[in-house]
């Protein structure tokens, strides 16, 4: 499903198993936010499982760009999904980093578990 937001950046949601991936492209600020926001609402709300959010193609443009993440993310935690950011930029990583954001809103991984060595 694509969400257009007015041409300024889709929103594409792929539905997968575990869940749903969100990919924001374009830039977010003032101008895409409530658009990028409403469409997230409405995916946050279809279901359980993890929210993906993809944002290699997205750019944080202003402070409502960040704050529209915070808030997706408690909004997430509200209906008991969990939401996780996946191909930040290394800008947008710099960015949580300098918000101490990055320990509630940083990419998370499966640990990956390891077989010890038998002879």
């Amino acid at each position: 499903m694509t969400l257009n937001t007015h041409g300024r950046g889709p929103v594409r949601v792929l539905d997968a198993p575990d869940g749903h991936d969100v990919i924001i492209e374009g830039r977010l600020d003032v101008h895409t936010v409530p658009d990028i926001r409403d469409a997230i609402h409405a995916v946050i709300i279809q279901g359980p499982g993890e929210l993906r959010l993809h944002l290699g193609s997205a750019e944080i443009g202003d402070a409502t760009g960040l704050g529209v993440i915070v808030h997706l993310h408690r909004r997430a935690t509200r209906a008991d999904r969990r939401m996780l950011l996946v191909d930040a930029s290394d800008r947008t990583t710099r960015l949580l980093r300098g918000c101490r954001l990055e320990r509630i809103l940083a990419p998370r991984h499966p640990a990956v578990t390891v077989a010890p060595l038998t002879a």
